[in-house]
């Protein structure tokens, strides 16, 4: 890949508190990634092709730490309702319509193609207990241009009769047959994530499977904690045993990572984790995807993001597609800042940045080796170049005060190029 520069009025996280803004300024790609952002080009840059953004917006990508690919066609559908409820009467009957290859895709199609048009660079998706459907999601997701992790859900118990898995053995056989065909296809961007749905609807023999499964591939995980007050005492039934949710699924060793591993967890919600469950995720590097939207949606409650982060860890945001009805992260940041005053605990606008690019970006590797949503040297380029020239105020604006306006107001009608990895995809 050829290097070249992005000439613009370019702004990215320093850090959870300091957004860096550099007005009518160079953004540099090196073998597809950030080389540096520059007010001048400096000399062993200085014949390189530019692209002139100059008057619009340049930050980096937007990360997705948490959707239901199959979900995005009931988007915006009984939001009424409270989470086990919604999972009954809505999302369990469209997951089961995944067995037909051809609904399938079709109905991913459309979600990637959403996807491709909007500010996500990245996501982390959870797909459906059918392996070809699954399958298909990846070769669409691959054939996007996205840098994605998608997994093949595993649930064997607590389940409707047609998604339930006859038994852990089948579920993991199931598993190991996904995992066979993801090395089959040799994705490039699209990555596989071990997807136990969540602890009330995996036996004990699956969960014990899936963390042998973790260690002897080292591969990363996804599943929920702490979404719901039902929910959390139903695991304590379940996994009398453990001090807690988090505790429970680091007792079936999915909940993070000893030091010798490296590969991560998500998990997403956490708005009924207590102190010692923060502390636990911090120490193991356990990721928290927080939901805004659809926790709001289905009544699950506010996540105490203040504590995550005073605890030490790592929150990105999550679309949770379709408990949340908009896929942008864009809207996880204005609904973050937004449900953080109701808790008497608000988070800047700098912090919510931050945790939609950096923090969600850091989940997809080690710095220089993977990381994004950053344009410090080192970190994969993804990048959006967003006009906002239709939603302007008439006096001049500080770099912050345009970015803060595109939290809120903008859409994919805003953006006109997008980059990932360096190559422009739209």
């Amino acid at each position: 890949m050829n290097p070249f520069a992005i000439q613009g009025d370019i702004c990215w996280s320093k850090s959870p508190g300091v957004l860096e803004t550099m007005p009518d300024s160079f953004l540099v790609c090196n073998e597809g990634k950030s080389a540096g952002v520059f007010s001048r080009l400096p000399d062993q840059y200085a014949a390189l092709p530019v692209t002139d953004y100059r008057g619009k917006l340049v930050i980096p990508g937007l990360v997705d730490l948490h959707t239901h690919a199959p979900q995005y066609a009931i988007r915006g559908m009984g939001m009424d309702l409270q989470l086990l409820d919604w999972l009954s009467l809505h999302s369990f009957p469209e997951e089961v319509k995944y067995r037909d290859i051809a609904y399938a895709h079709k109905a991913y199609g459309l979600f990637v193609d959403h996807l491709k048009r909007g500010p996500n660079t990245r996501i982390v998706a959870f797909a459906t207990v059918h392996v070809p459907a699954t399958i298909i999601l990846m070769n669409l997701l691959e054939e996007s241009g996205l840098v994605s992790m998608a997994g093949k859900v595993n649930m064997d118990r607590n389940s409707p009769d047609d998604l339930r898995e006859e038994s852990a053995t089948a579920s993991l056989y199931a598993t190991m047959e996904w995992l066979e065909l993801c090395v089959t296809h040799k994705y490039m961007n699209t990555t596989p994530i071990l997807t136990p749905r969540f602890i009330p609807s995996c036996s004990d023999e699956l969960m014990h499977g899936l963390g042998a499964l973790r260690r002897e591939m080292k591969l990363p995980v996804q599943s929920h904690l702490c979404e719901n007050q039902k929910e959390v005492a139903w695991v304590r039934e379940l996994c009398p045993a453990s001090e807690g949710y988090g505790a429970a699924y680091r007792d079936f060793d999915l909940f993070g990572s000893a030091p010798e591993n490296s590969a991560p967890t998500v998990m997403a919600h956490c708005v009924w984790s207590d102190e010692s469950e923060m502390a636990l995720m911090a120490q193991r590097g356990v990721f928290a995807a927080h939901c805004p939207q659809s926790n709001a949606n289905l009544a699950s409650g506010i996540a105490p993001v203040r504590q995550l982060f005073n605890a030490g860890v790592q929150v990105g945001l999550g679309s949770d597609i379709a408990g949340g009805a908009n896929t942008s992260i864009f809207r996880a940041m204005s609904d973050a800042i937004q449900v953080s005053k109701l808790r008497q605990q608000a988070i800047t606008l700098e912090e919510a940045f931050y945790c939609g690019t950096v923090a969600g970006g850091t989940f997809f590797g080690k710095a220089g080796m993977g990381f994004s949503g950053s344009f410090d040297p080192g970190y994969e380029l993804d990048a959006l170049v967003i006009n906002d020239s239709a939603i302007a105020a008439p006096f001049d604006l500080p770099l912050r005060s345009r970015l803060e306006r595109v939290v809120y107001l903008s859409d994919s009608r805003h953006i006109e190029a997008k980059y990932v990895r360096g190559r422009r995809i739209v």
